[in-house]
């Protein structure tokens, strides 16, 4: 599933760049005057700038209109935190404020929401700030709360006082499940990253978590039935009972769903280690390698339903939403084609081939997921015609899979275009929808499409590097999953990216602090300036290419310098605009690309020295070099064009095909400033003017 995605990755782009100008009659965040300076991200469905600014002092006070839980008491202590790390005064002007005077800032709600948060729960809120006062309406607690992180992103310190500008916002997302996967079998992730995630979720108004707990290299949920599964099948990282209901009750305080993933009937080598009994073959260790191991359940077998049975009550428990993920995907059922009984038990059943006992397998286990209370979701695979409309699919496969599953009356979320491991911009999955503008698709079988998922996968990340490769990228994705379909301004995205990645920072993920920490340990140094120069040019290969490149597994240590750079860095756009404007004669422009190519310049032998004396960098020396040679023909382009003197023809062949030469893998890292280049050496070499 993971490789095959990333392999389309460049289909997808040429497929998805939509006609804008949908959803005509709402009223779209950037229209009007003085929007265009506001950061908020998702865009809300409707944004209408007033006259003045409420100006946050020591006047300031919060609290609630009518009822309230505890609930959104803690959601407001957590607003009352960030907005004083942002303005300074406001927890101390909280305090001093009498108990009679009146509220700056209101909250009002209709009613908690419910007891269980479920896919109709109502999340849309109204803000209305004034230069007097603001107020937060909405129907639920988790409204409430999203109304509370756009207002975050409205604070703003100028003047010598933190502002929040005169504003009217009536928000609704455009999606119902908006959701982000993170798979924790391969490389475990600690409890803390899991809380740190579901806070930037919260920033991003993402509202399923859906937790990937067992797969071939790992089982990751205490079974107190089968206790075996953390015993010999978890390497001895596992998350315990208690952690995972901690884990769904942080969750539901920041109105965030959790939908547990045990997959079956493949992908299940960690489950085969611990009862073989319940396996089409003997499996005796657990993978360390990644890909897809012959490794099956029985589904002939009596026992194995008997054996879910007790496992998905005793899951279902923990987590209490309405669904629970099957996996269901890869299952090669070659391991069912070679066991004799198994074999036999297909023969008599009339399948010919794997997908049937497949289907039999899940129409045995969907009376047993609904037996605990449980819908069935699944990936592609479990879209057949043996089960019944009211299962979930989720689409690895893509839009036109996910569409034919709507036209056969299946729900379905979609997840191809945003698999996080392929290292792919934050425009081309911002650009990806899962109702494209020009879908064929009826609004009724619109309906049955309930938003997408993001995917991080877990074959090369750990504890450290999770968070880069997470964020900020999927606050573009959260973006495309809540605002209207007509936001389609990639400029604008990008702004608005910027300065919301440093809110995810405040709220405590490290994708911007932990590269940097990872290169200072990859330097030796507490100042790894060259590193840093190279680390703002560059963006890691994909999970595949590195794969290829290197058979990663289990065992390989992921601390070299693909896991320091960060996919997507703001340098691409950088470099793009300044080479736009150097072009129309700005010299400012021109000035700010002279010093970022000297610096290529200066630090390409620092590297490569570097390169010569570590394992962990020796990788790098082509690319320092080919860093250092940009720099130089940066130069150069920029001396031709400012002297009015065109580049020898010679002079550009040689730095087109040092940028070709630079286009190739290396390193495990790659250029991402090449387009930009490219332009300016064509306009070097283009008669003076």
């Amino acid at each position: 599933m993971r490789l095959l995605v990333e392999c389309a990755s460049a289909r997808w782009f040429g497929t998805l760049v939509m006609a804008a100008g949908l959803m005509t009659g709402v009223s779209v965040y950037g229209q009007g005057a003085g929007t265009e300076k506001l950061h908020l991200m998702p865009l809300p469905s409707s944004v209408q700038m007033g006259q003045g600014e409420l100006v946050l002092g020591t006047n300031f006070k919060a609290g609630f209109d009518g009822q309230h839980d505890a609930r959104l008491d803690a959601a407001l202590d957590r607003f009352l935190v960030q907005l004083d790390r942002q303005c300074g005064g406001i927890r101390r002007a909280q305090h001093d404020a009498a108990q009679n005077a009146a509220l700056v800032l209101t909250v009002k709600v209709a009613g908690p929401g419910g007891a269980v948060q479920s896919v109709d729960e109502d999340e849309s809120y109204k803000l209305t700030v004034s230069a007097s006062a603001a107020q937060l309406s909405a129907a639920t607690d988790v409204g409430a709360m999203h109304g509370m992180e756009t207002l975050l992103q409205l604070a703003d310190m100028k003047e010598g006082a933190c502002r929040l500008p005169a504003v009217s916002i009536d928000d609704v997302p455009r999606f119902r499940w908006r959701g982000l996967h993170l798979d924790v079998s391969r490389h475990f992730e600690t409890v803390e990253v899991i809380k740190r995630t579901l806070d930037g979720m919260a920033v991003a108004k993402l509202n399923v978590f859906h937790w990937h707990l067992s797969d071939d290299q790992g089982f990751r949920a205490e079974s107190k039935k089968f206790p075996r599964f953390t015993q010999v099948a978890s390497d001895g990282l596992f998350y315990t009972q208690e952690q995972m209901k901690d884990v769904v009750a942080y969750a539901r305080a920041r109105g965030i769903r959790v939908v547990p993933e045990f997959d079956m009937p493949g992908h299940t080598s960690s489950w085969l280690v611990a009862y073989p009994e319940f396996g089409a073959e003997e499996i005796k260790e657990m993978p360390i390698t990644f890909g897809i191991p012959q490794a099956e359940l029985d589904p002939s077998n009596e026992k194995t339903y008997k054996f879910l049975d007790e496992l998905i009550g005793e899951m279902g428990a923990i987590f209490p939403d309405a669904y629970f993920h099957i996996g269901g995907d890869e299952t090669k059922g070659k391991g069912w084609e070679e066991n004799p009984r198994i074999a036999e038990f297909m023969k008599k059943k009339g399948f010919d081939k794997p997908e049937k006992l497949q289907a039999y397998f899940n129409q045995r286990l969907l009376p047993i997921l609904q037996k605990h209370g449980k819908k069935m979701m699944g990936w592609d695979e479990i879209l057949t015609p043996e089960l019944p409309k009211d299962i979930m699919v989720q689409s690895w496969r893509g839009e036109k899979s996910l569409a034919a599953g709507a036209e056969q009356g299946y729900v379905g979320i979609l997840s191809a275009p945003y698999y996080l491991d392929a290292m792919k911009t934050s425009e081309m999955m911002f650009l990806a929808d899962p109702i494209p503008a020009d879908t064929k698709l009826t609004p009724e079988q619109q309906k049955l499409i309930w938003g997408g998922e993001i995917c991080m996968w877990g074959e090369q990340i750990n504890p450290e590097t999770v968070d880069s490769r997470i964020w900020p990228r999927s606050l573009a994705i959260a973006e495309r999953f809540w605002s209207p379909q007509s936001d389609r301004d990639v400029a604008d995205m990008y702004r608005r990216l910027r300065a919301a990645s440093l809110e995810l920072e405040d709220v405590g993920l490290t994708h911007v602090s932990g590269p940097q920490t990872l290169r200072r340990n990859l330097a030796g140094s507490a100042h790894p300036e060259a590193l840093n120069v190279m680390a703002a040019a560059v963006e890691p290969a994909t999970f595949g290419e590195r794969y290829q490149a290197q058979k990663t597994d289990r065992l390989t240590s992921l601390d070299r310098m693909i896991d320091a750079v960060v996919p997507d860095p703001p340098a691409r756009q950088e470099i793009a605009r300044q080479v736009d404007a150097a072009l129309s004669g700005d010299k400012a422009a021109a000035m700010k690309l002279r010093r970022r190519f000297e610096s290529w310049q200066e630090v390409a032998p620092e590297i490569q020295a570097m390169a010569a004396q570590s394992a962990r960098l020796s990788d790098q020396s082509d690319r320092a070099r080919q860093l250092g040679a940009l720099g130089t023909a940066g130069l150069e382009a920029l001396a031709f064009i400012e002297t009015h003197a065109a580049a020898p023809s010679a002079w550009v062949d040689a730095q087109k095909a040092a940028i070709e030469e630079a286009k190739k893998p290396s390193g495990l890292t790659r250029f991402v400033f090449l387009p930009a280049m490219e332009k300016l050496i064509e306009a070097a070499g283009a008669p003076a003017r």
